[in-house]
């Protein structure tokens, strides 16, 4: 892993956003993963400035989300087509045909799941994937114990999850959905390049074992360390826990001199 730490959350989502115009610039066509959460929203800000100030073209793009709660109807104002179509889908100017999201009110939501891993796979796979960590390790709704080799499926939702996520619903766990439609871990993985963001206090624990533990399924956003290209952006309190974290402050800060860095 790249890991790129900054002083602050701001810098750290500045960073991770340029990334992702970069991206988009080198590939007008190109396939991205998007996220939901309060982690991806400085990196959504920064590509919309992008788009607005420097003429960034995202006309070609085709954008697929990570996951969606299973039952929740697309017009709550919780469900991920929504909070998608908030923070990517209208503030890039994009058309609805080009975002998708999983749907989690087919009435039967194995078959979505199985419908969604197929159209990311007919799409060509995704060009870049955006995520952000849970508490817990989590990456899309990949709770601990999931399957490395897992795809895009039907999940339960872990209760720290239900908890951490309950702000969202007016401070009401009982709000929170219980199962979701999520992309798998090895579904992740697929993706030509993997951008982690992540800021807070909160956060560092599950850095710490994700960069530098053992790939284990008990912190599933430890099989990024299995891809070839994943880059983590984080600010200081993120990092706190990271044993090592003076030689990526070191990498960071000699990156544009060190070919390949």
């Amino acid at each position: 892993m790249d890991v790129v730490i900054s002083p602050m959350p701001h810098t750290a989502a500045e960073r991770a956003g340029a990334r992702v115009a970069e991206a988009i610039a080198a590939n007008p066509l190109l396939v991205l993963g998007v996220a939901t959460g309060s982690s991806p929203l400085g990196v959504y800000a920064h590509v919309r400035e992008r788009i607005e100030r420097h003429g960034l073209d995202v006309s070609g793009i085709t954008c697929f989300a990570l996951d969606e709660y299973v039952g929740l109807p697309e017009d709550h104002p919780q469900s991920y087509h929504q909070v998608i179509r908030q923070t990517v889908t209208e503030p890039w100017g994009l058309r609805a045909d080009q975002v998708h999201v999983p749907a989690g009110t087919t009435g039967d939501p194995r078959q979505a799941a199985l419908d969604y891993e197929r159209d990311i796979r007919e799409a060509g796979g995704v060009g870049l994937q955006l995520v952000g960590i849970g508490g817990n390790g989590h990456i899309g709704f990949n709770e601990p114990g999931s399957s490395l080799g897992s795809r895009t499926r039907i999940k339960t939702l872990h209760p720290r999850t239900r908890e951490d996520n309950a702000r969202f619903f007016g401070g009401d766990m009982d709000a929170v959905p219980i199962h979701c439609i999520t992309q798998g871990i090895a579904t992740i993985l697929d993706a030509g390049h993997v951008l982690m963001i992540a800021s807070g206090a909160g956060k560092a624990d599950a850095v710490a074992k994700m960069v530098e533990g053992p790939v284990s399924s008990a912190c599933p956003a430890s099989a990024l360390q299995l891809h070839p290209h994943t880059e983590v952006f984080i600010d200081d309190a993120a990092a706190a826990g990271l044993l090592h974290r003076d030689y990526y402050d070191f990498a960071v800060a000699n990156a544009d001199s060190v070919p390949g860095a």
